[in-house]
């Protein structure tokens, strides 16, 4: 087996010295213009990578941070992990994808591991944390900001979208399109998400002087979608509009609703969703939701993070931005609506 390549050979072949073939490599380093295009030539020739994780034992900056995900079948995940990935990387650092379930041992399990690679900092995407790993991550001095989530606990930093208002919105959308018997297919009930686009969407139906007709659970898994739409629609006292609580499980419960139930939509029922997925734009959906701002929450994200790791003191930043509502076909517009 051939031996690697050093940072000596490098220097030696580029003809300076072993402390500039590290500046070359080190992201944000003053090098001279000359220098730097002759290091890596030789790099080039040679075949040489630099050792992040060795720089990073010996430096105290891996220039990395860990993404936690526990699942990508909705659509918004993956959308939202490239623009996270590409944002951070203008920024100078690398990404680590993790994924974990959604029980609090695994993602523990998984913050922990993350701890062992020397990571600058930790963004958690569609779990929660529990009180013994935050206070671990802590101990090591590594900030973490929570995203499309915030808990209870003030001192963790979290940017989400304003789901109180968005939910609040489409109640108010469906009770002025006349509807009078409006259900809910909701999401985990452990996610402040769904906490949250309920409550805001209960408050406007009792501001508009309605009640939740009908409510089932979906868990945001397709599959639990179905049969949920099944419970709440094969039934002599159906529903005539839904709100589910994110687009990823409208879809499937469009789909039971025209396949296998054989109704029209929006003319006998009106569906809205929440997240405005690439997919929620197809014309076999057209499916009218709440945008989650994506560009604007990754930003948000991005900057609390760098904010959290040059200043470990800093108080926590919990962001909730309002995203607009979509109008497209999947439920009965209201004469004169306006946004």
């Amino acid at each position: 087996m051939e031996r690697k390549v050093t940072s000596l050979q490098v220097a030696k072949r580029a003809g300076v010295s072993q402390s500039a073939v590290s500046r070359v490599f080190t992201p944000g380093a003053s090098v001279a213009p000359k220098t730097a295009e002759k290091v890596r030539k030789a790099a080039l020739d040679l075949g040489y990578r630099p050792n992040v994780l060795a720089r990073a034992m010996i430096t105290g900056r891996s220039r990395i941070i860990g993404l936690v995900v526990a699942y990508l079948e909705n659509h918004f995940y993956p959308e939202v992990l490239e623009k996270l990935s590409n944002a951070l990387q203008e920024q100078g650092y690398h990404v680590l994808i993790f994924m974990a379930s959604q029980t609090a041992g695994n993602i523990d399990d998984v913050v922990g591991e993350i701890l062992d690679y020397q990571v600058e900092g930790i963004i958690i995407a569609s779990v929660a944390l529990s009180s013994d790993i935050t206070s671990r991550c802590e101990a090591a001095g590594v900030p973490v900001v929570l995203f499309n989530r915030l808990q209870d606990d003030e001192s963790l930093a979290g940017v989400a979208s304003d789901n109180l208002a968005g939910g609040r919105k489409l109640a108010r959308f469906l009770a002025a399109g006349e509807h009078r018997r409006i259900a809910h297919v909701a999401g985990w009930e452990g996610a402040s998400t769904q906490r949250d686009r309920e409550a805001g969407f209960l408050q406007g139906l009792a501001e508009a002087g309605l009640a939740l007709h009908a409510r089932a659970v979906g868990n945001f898994h397709a599959d639990q979608a179905k049969a949920a739409a099944l419970t709440l629609f094969d039934t002599d006292d159906r529903p005539d509009a839904v709100f589910v609580a994110n687009d990823h499980m409208a879809f499937a419960v469009m789909d039971v609703l025209r396949y296998e139930l054989g109704l029209r939509i929006p003319g006998d029922v009106s569906v809205v969703g929440y997240d405005d997925v690439t997919i929620a734009a197809w014309p076999s959906y057209a499916l009218t939701t709440v945008r989650q701002p994506a560009n604007r929450m990754v930003d948000a994200t991005v900057r609390t993070m760098l904010e959290r790791i040059s200043n470990p003191d800093a108080p926590a930043r919990r962001v909730a931005i309002d995203g607009p509502l979509i109008l497209r076909g999947s439920a009965r517009i209201p004469e004169g609506w306006t946004t």
